[in-house]
């Protein structure tokens, strides 16, 4: 049977920005391509959290609504909006009318807010993520915005800063089908979403339970009738798959099924983010075929594949000819930090670091030289050493002086005739 030809695109994922010279030899021999696994979505991508390396990639570019995972943008913005105006998660904020849960669509999924409920941003946080609580998502908007459009625009401006090219919001919660993303994009965010937001994972969306309204959420004359529901985290793989705390189930009929998942084994954290799991056989197949997809994506990407944080030496700083400064100070790139690799490679790094001679001008960006990280097996990753800033030429006297001394070292520097 042939390779889908987004197979292919795996080894181009590790070319940028850092070249893994072993890794196509080394692919042969651990051969993942053939374990690859075939999914039912329609889109997904596989993300190592730590290097946003995409070690796999089906359709990524395929526009698809986002369902409810459009609720953790929401999160991520209310969060850093409130955290701007000094508000506290957990202080009771407003329930407006059109946040009620008898005022959402037919067939939301529900956190059951209703008049006169005492509620924080807190509870509506975990409401958005263990129910996904269309209402919710309404009241959060709400509190941060004149109406839920204006909230839209603010969800629009952060997706753009965060380079998330291709998505679009108009409302909070999810249910319309003119929300789009890709899973590259929404890959891209989950990975700024945990950067940003580590305790989230913990503290919203590996929680198995959500009970609400309690007694401490109605005021004194109606605590006696509480009424609370409880519902479970819609994330199944939390119950059944080691490492799994996050993110984000979502669903309507334009989409089918999607899920944005994160697990951490041993120090490495995968991001999947899987879109468009058919659901025409009916929605215990398409939650099965989702969480199907999630777990081997998952799992081929534990077994092939591993996070390691090598230690780099300081760099030295490059000579520079002919420019204002003679020396400029490199900084350990933030790609030389951590490192994607396959999971048999590894044990013992070393690295070499390499700068070179500048010569001004040169513009910020330009190649000053590498960073070669090797094993017992050979070399891992080459990563490259840029200039942090513009290189301007020096004077007239610094230029013909510099040029002097080019010409003499280079005339007397070894040579090996061939």
């Amino acid at each position: 049977m042939a390779k889908p030809l987004y197979l292919s695109k795996i080894f181009k994922s590790f070319l940028a920005p850092c070249f893994l010279l072993g890794a196509i030899i080394e692919l042969h021999a651990l051969n993942p391509l053939s374990d690859i696994p075939e999914l039912k979505a329609r889109s997904a991508v596989l993300m190592d959290a730590s290097t946003g390396f995409i070690l796999f990639e089906k359709n990524p570019d395929d526009l698809i609504p986002p369902a409810s995972l459009t609720k953790l943008m929401t999160i991520h913005v209310a969060g850093k909006e409130a955290a701007e105006k000094g508000i506290s998660l957990d202080d009771p904020v407003k329930l407006p009318k059109q946040s009620w849960a008898v005022n959402q669509p037919p067939r939301s999924s529900l956190m059951f807010l209703a008049q006169g409920q005492i509620v924080s941003l807190d509870e509506l946080f975990l409401g958005m993520a263990i129910p996904s609580g269309n209402d919710a998502a309404v009241a959060v908007a709400l509190n941060f915005s004149p109406t839920t459009d204006a909230f839209a625009k603010l969800m629009n401006r952060e997706a753009a800063a965060l380079g998330m090219k291709d998505t679009i919001f108009v409302e909070p919660s999810g249910i319309s089908e003119e929300n789009i993303t890709t899973a590259r994009d929404f890959a891209i965010f989950c990975r700024e979403y945990i950067r940003l937001h580590p305790e989230n994972l913990e503290k919203y969306h590996s929680v198995p339970q959500f009970a609400y309204p309690k007694a401490s959420n109605l005021r004194p004359s109606m605590q006696d009738k509480v009424g609370t529901i409880v519902q479970n985290n819609h994330i199944n793989l939390i119950y059944s798959f080691d490492g799994v705390d996050g993110l984000k189930t979502g669903y309507i009929d334009e989409s089918g099924y999607n899920i944005a998942l994160t697990a951490e084994r041993n120090g490495t954290r995968f991001i999947a983010v899987i879109l468009g799991v058919p659901a025409e056989l009916g929605s215990r197949w398409g939650i099965r075929a989702r969480d199907a997809d999630g777990a081997a994506l998952l799992t081929w990407g534990f077994n092939y594949f591993k996070t390691i944080r090598p230690e780099v030496p300081s760099i030295p700083p490059a000579r520079v000819w002919k420019g204002k400064i003679n020396k400029l100070p490199l900084a350990i790139p933030e790609n030389a930090r951590a490192l994607t690799i396959l999971a048999s490679r590894g044990d013992k790094v070393r690295c070499e670091v390499d700068v070179d001679d500048l010569t001004a001008p040169l513009p910020a960006g330009y190649h000053a030289g590498s960073i070669t990280f090797y094993d017992d097996e050979g070399a891992l990753a080459v990563v490259e050493l840029r200039t942090p800033e513009e290189l301007e030429s020096g004077n007239l006297f610094k230029r013909f002086l510099d040029s002097i001394l080019l010409f003499f070292s280079k005339a007397f520097s070894p040579h090996i005739a061939g």
